[in-house]
């Protein structure tokens, strides 16, 4: 037996190919007792050469959790209050030395693992969108004359390019056919734009339930009601920024969070018409309240696409249920025979513009030619003419 230490590549290399010539070798033979002597040469210079990173604390944690089949709530004891153990989870909140001390006491995580900062984003290259959306970029006052592209995106975004957002959040409801340096431009567009949005309050997601959201869907009676949108939602800590889409982008709307964590709701009223102008807002809405955290603080929406993302099913649920309850639209029977009174009489009992329930009822029953005259086509973006760039 001719097994020595590994000391080089080269060691290594003929050693892992010895091994794979004594493999067949039994126990208690000279090639069995040089197996196992191979094998722990190798393994020690293994450890030696590539050492395994020990995990992240929030690595560490969910790890332990899926190991004991532990919920949120069972870290309570450890970490705090319900609100505490969520913004730990979501990257919001790092760990203090308390949490430190009892996660790694009570349930047996590693010092080492808990007390690593969680690694920064890889932003990756910023690539510079088309000719025709830096051409917009500039006239719609967005790049200043002579900035450069990565340095309109460090002023739009801070310490939080739009690049590294975009690479976390593809949903289902990105369109595939999306040119991702032209949403990215968006998306800083409208980081940009939302810092000129006065929030009149601190934002608490717990707050924002089916009341407040069929509060706002109330606005939707209004003809003004689009208008009223910006005002509030600032009261409810969230700023609003309509911005219409780029070339090749597909969107509808947008759920982000700027580097304050004040969340932003964009819309780019790129259908105009009062049905897709409220369920967008409510689909977004409900994206803020839910689902925009540390891991997810941006969500792109193409709303013409199906998803069976359960974020995007939990979005569609409540801005439906907050338009027109599911109680009010099952009484009111609307079979295809439905007559535009009906149609306003459910409109007046759910408190909500005519054009939704028109909207929900060609979608339901597959005819966009019967009540079109309601869905008041070319009505919201002039409502908001003062804010939009001209396209």
């Amino acid at each position: 037996m001719t097994t020595k230490l590994i000391r080089t590549e080269a060691d290594y290399d003929g050693a892992l190919t010895r091994l794979e010539e004594l493999m067949d070798a039994r126990a208690g033979t000279p090639d069995g007792d040089e197996l196992d002597l191979l094998a722990t040469l190798i393994e020690r210079y293994e450890e030696e050469r590539f050492p395994i990173e020990a995990p992240t604390p929030l690595a560490a944690i969910r790890f332990r959790m899926e190991q004991e089949e532990m919920s949120a709530r069972d870290l309570e004891p450890y970490i705090g209050s319900r609100a505490r153990v969520s913004e730990v989870l979501s990257g919001e909140r790092p760990l203090s030395i308390d949490m430190i001390r009892a996660l790694n006491q009570h349930l047996g995580i590693p010092a080492e693992s808990l007390i690593r900062p969680e690694p920064l984003a890889d932003t990756g290259p910023v690539l510079e969108p088309s000719k025709v959306v830096l051409k917009l970029l500039s006239e719609w006052s967005l790049m200043k004359r002579g900035e450069q592209y990565d340095a309109f995106l460090s002023r739009a975004c801070g310490s939080a390019p739009a690049v590294a957002m975009l690479r976390k959040t593809r949903t289902e409801r990105t369109n595939a056919k999306t040119d991702p340096t032209a949403l990215q431009a968006w998306c800083a567009s409208v980081m940009l734009r939302s810092h000129q949005c006065r929030v009149t309050t601190r934002f608490d997601a717990t707050s924002i339930d089916l009341d407040v959201v069929r509060e706002i869907a109330a606005l939707s009676s209004r003809d003004d009601g689009p208008q009223a949108v910006p005002s509030a939602l600032a009261n409810l800590g969230i700023a609003f920024v309509a911005l219409p889409h780029f070339p090749d982008t597909h969107l509808d709307g947008a759920a982000m969070r700027r580097d304050d964590k004040t969340p932003v709701i964009a819309l780019t009223l790129r259908h105009d018409r009062i049905d897709n102008f409220w369920f967008t807002l409510l689909h977004e809405l409900a994206h803020v309240a839910k689902h925009i955290a540390g891991d997810t603080p941006i969500i792109f929406d193409d709303l013409e696409l199906k998803s069976q993302d359960t974020r995007e099913q939990e979005a569609d649920r409540l801005s439906q249920d907050a338009l027109i309850s599911k109680e009010l639209w099952d009484d009111a029977s609307l079979d295809e025979y439905a007559s535009t009174a009906q149609i306003l009489a459910l409109a007046a009992s759910a408190g909500v513009n005519p054009a939704i329930v028109a909207g929900r009822w060609q979608k339901q029953h597959r005819d966009f030619r019967k009540f079109s005259r309601l869905l008041g086509h070319g009505t919201v973006r002039a409502q908001f003419r003062d804010v939009l760039p001209s396209t």
